[in-house]
């Protein structure tokens, strides 16, 4: 089985160069723009009452992947689903970022992280009753090395 997905926007971000880009958006206090195209722009109705929004996008600059990896805050090989490295056999990436406002169309956010002209794949709200968890655990990331 295999899927299509239409972007319905994209991302503006301050970001031009993979290495410039913060690795999470909880590290970052970039500000950017999203831009949902107009054939969207209905489905942005009473977004501007969040706080947080969740991003789903395309690591458009992402090509291959492996199943064992480095990720960029561990000196050790992890399997590629226990990591968000962003070259994943379906280069779909996520980021939690703060809603600053809406016009029209535009979101603008805080905690940007990705790259400028990133695909924007969907939108869903960051609803603490339903995304918060209390007993985590994160895996090799507790014991890394740190860096």
């Amino acid at each position: 089985m295999e899927f299509t997905f239409k972007p319905i926007g994209v991302i503006h971000s301050p970001f031009t160069e993979k290495d410039k880009a913060p690795i999470q958006a909880s590290r970052s206090q970039a500000v950017g723009r999203v831009e949902v195209y107009p054939d969207f722009a209905e489905g942005l109705k009473d977004i501007e009452a969040l706080s947080h929004i969740y991003l789903f996008y395309v690591f458009h600059e992402s090509q291959g992947y492996k199943l064992q990896v480095k990720p960029f805050l561990d000196d050790r090989e992890h399997g590629i689903f226990s990591t968000r490295y962003p070259y994943r056999p379906n280069p779909i990436g996520f980021s939690i970022v703060k809603l600053l406002s809406r016009e029209s169309n535009i979101l603008t956010v805080e905690g940007v992280d990705v790259l400028d002209g990133t695909p924007l794949l969907d939108i869903k709200p960051y609803v603490p009753d339903f995304d918060h968890r209390t007993d985590v655990h994160a895996g090799w990331y507790e014991t890394r090395s740190k860096k």
